[in-house]
């Protein structure tokens, strides 16, 4: 499932920056991952888990909570920016602080969906939990190492001219961005499922930890470009 998902909400943005990445294209492929997840998640999830694991999933229910959850705030806030020049003025002056508000209203999503069923929680092994941490850290591994290898096949299609792809801030935001799948949306889903597939908070642990784990090896990461960028300016 959490394969299935788009991009990060906030956090892939927030890493090409501090890389010195584009974070224009980073929001802009966050935006279009995620407005093309609304279509693409409830059909995959339908085909690749729903009939592998013989259940009928609520395709529409899916489709619709997407739409409310992803569409909606996103259509609600562009007519707001472009209907009223004070709401888009006092946005613009507080980007910390809003950054800071959304980042902790998206961590109490998954917060809330695990803490239901903190007594399943309680249950899961010691070894199962490292099972799980560690496919986590393995997914996100092989994006990396597949979109890395991705811009590398294509920028060197391009033999007579210097590929776009080649340039630092692109290729970093790229992989970045390519590389996290969104924790939110995948609780949205869940709730929808209505314990088809199990526990809600069951299902949400696995990701929860996947996450952390993107999170964690991407500052890493960015902070070794950051490390190599500052020798480069220093030789030179």
């Amino acid at each position: 499932m959490f394969c299935c998902m788009p991009t990060t909400l906030s956090s892939g943005v927030t890493l090409t920056q501090l890389a010195g990445g584009n974070s224009a294209l980073a929001l802009a492929m966050t935006v279009i991952s995620n407005l093309l997840g609304i279509m693409f998640v409830p059909l995959s999830l339908a085909k690749y888990i729903g009939t592998g694991a013989g259940v009928s999933l609520p395709t529409k229910e899916l489709f619709r909570s997407l739409v409310n959850t992803l569409l909606v705030p996103l259509i609600l806030g562009k007519v707001a920016r472009e209907t009223s020049k004070g709401i888009a003025e006092f946005v613009d002056g507080n980007r910390q602080g809003f950054s800071v508000l959304s980042a902790v209203l998206l961590s109490l999503v998954p917060w809330i969906q695990v803490s239901r069923s903190r007594s399943l929680l309680l249950s899961v092994k010691p070894k199962a939990f490292a099972i799980i941490v560690t496919i986590g850290v393995l997914l996100h591994l092989a994006l990396l190492a597949f979109n890395a290898t991705t811009l590398q096949v294509l920028s060197c299609l391009k033999q007579k001219e210097e590929s776009v792809l080649t340039r630092k801030e692109y290729a970093r935001a790229v992989i970045l961005v390519a590389s996290q799948k969104t924790l939110p949306v995948l609780v949205a889903v869940v709730e929808q499922l209505g314990g088809a597939l199990g526990e809600s908070g069951l299902l949400v642990i696995p990701c929860v930890a996947a996450h952390i784990n993107q999170i964690i090896i991407d500052s890493i990461l960015v902070n070794w470009w950051r490390q190599r960028d500052q020798r480069s300016t220093s030789a030179k």
